[in-house]
């Protein structure tokens, strides 16, 4: 069950962060879940220690969505200052 919920949270969190980022013609499904989970964990291991949010792992709460999102934001800022030379 732990898998389904990471790829759904995933999915809307990513699909989310392209919004943000104005990349969501660029992006299939498929890299919004990857831009999800790995924001995720980003976002788990960078800011989760400094708000004392908890992972998704620990339940599903506002806190761990918002902590998911920075993530993905922060990831895709990554992304887009090594493929265009600027955040955005």
């Amino acid at each position: 069950m732990g898998i389904i919920i990471w790829l759904i949270v995933g999915g809307i969190v990513g699909w989310l962060a392209s919004i943000v980022m104005k990349r969501d013609a660029q992006q299939g499904i498929i890299l919004n879940i990857v831009v999800g989970i790995v924001g995720a964990i980003i976002g788990g291991w960078l800011i989760g220690p400094l708000l004392g949010a908890g992972s998704i792992n620990d339940g599903i709460t506002v806190m761990s969505f918002v902590v998911s999102l920075i993530g993905a934001i922060i990831l895709l800022a990554i992304v887009n200052l090594f493929r265009r030379g600027n955040v955005r």
